[in-house]
């Protein structure tokens, strides 16, 4: 069973929506030599990044032309540039005009979200667009279920600026190895 996510599975609640994103596949059809080859990747961790309040989020403090993308429609691709060397890939969730996301951090054996996307050819190019197959990267559901007792709940990374109550939020969510 290979079955694409719509936009209806991305247009809840971030948090919901990158829990259930575990066991999920992030593929990949290749950006060079015609795009036939394609990647599937478990998807292994995500963090969830929820309103205006999240004070890690890049919409707390208002949309900008960076983060514009996360008001939009659910299931549009927000990549973003930091650090000055690395893009991150993350997916609008919820309602439009309300700023939510999930971070991708890795997928496969990959870990880190830098590494996922020098890996998968993911940059500005694909910012903006709905995920599908037209953009070259989507998300398919392949009937892989995650137990609850497999997914570990912890604090985002990096995200101390935010302050205690936010930087401490439960937001990563991850596949405990054996």
């Amino acid at each position: 069973m290979r079955k694409i996510l719509a936009k209806q599975f991305f247009n809840r609640p971030s948090v919901k929506v990158a829990k259930d994103l575990l066991g999920k596949y992030l593929v990949r059809r290749s950006p060079v030599g015609g795009g036939k080859k394609e990647i599937a990747l478990v998807i292994t961790e995500v963090e969830a990044y929820e309103g205006f309040r999240d004070k890690a989020s890049h919409a707390h403090r208002g949309k900008t032309a960076r983060n514009k993308i996360m008001f939009g429609e659910a299931g549009q691709i927000y990549v973003y540039f930091t650090y000055g060397i690395h893009w991150m890939l993350n997916i609008v969730t919820g309602k439009k005009d309300y700023p939510a996301a999930v971070l991708i951090r890795g997928a496969g054996e990959i870990k880190g979200p830098a590494r996922l996307t020098k890996f998968l050819k993911i940059d500005k190019k694909l910012n903006t667009k709905p995920l599908g197959k037209k953009a070259g990267l989507w998300i398919e559901d392949r009937g892989l279920k995650i137990s609850a007792r497999a997914i570990k709940k912890t604090p985002r990374i990096g995200v101390e600026f935010a302050g205690k109550f936010w930087a401490r939020k439960p937001y990563r969510f991850l596949i405990q190895e054996d």
